[in-house]
């Protein structure tokens, strides 16, 4: 009997966390978009490629599927989730992404576009750019 007493009592458990919902904190309200400005000098200087058909529909690094029309890129080292403008040096043309993914794996180059920022750097024709990046938002 004693030991069927202290098996019950060995098996019966306390919670390890609270679970009242009063006791938990609100969650915070999203921030208002702010203005995204350049945290400075360039953060980089190089050529920049772009990825599209091959890998539409994937995952990507950061687990969001890869939309080639999106406005997304991929580093090797940028945080992911970072937000950059990137500037094509030979047209001036820029554009503002979200790092999301890593790459490119082509070893002089420093950046990967989706298509839809390459459009708008309007480098499709010439399939790799020189591009500067500057970081607008870390997250």
């Amino acid at each position: 009997m004693l030991l069927s007493l202290g098996l019950t009592i060995g098996c019966s458990s306390q919670p390890r966390f609270r679970t009242n919902p009063s006791s938990q904190k609100p969650k915070a309200k999203s921030p208002k978009q702010e203005k995204l400005k350049p945290t400075g000098e360039p953060y980089q200087i190089g050529l920049a490629s772009y990825y599209a058909h091959k890998f539409h529909g994937r995952p990507t690094a950061s687990g969001e599927i890869f939309d080639m029309n999106g406005m997304t890129a991929a580093h090797r080292t940028i945080a992911l989730g970072t937000v950059v403008r990137v500037t094509h040096v030979g047209n001036g043309r820029s554009v503002v992404v979200k790092v999301n993914d890593r790459g490119p794996f082509v070893e002089n180059r420093i950046l990967d576009l989706s298509l839809g920022a390459a459009k708008k750097l309007d480098m499709i024709g010439e399939g790799v750019a020189h591009v500067k990046i500057e970081i607008l938002k870390g997250i």
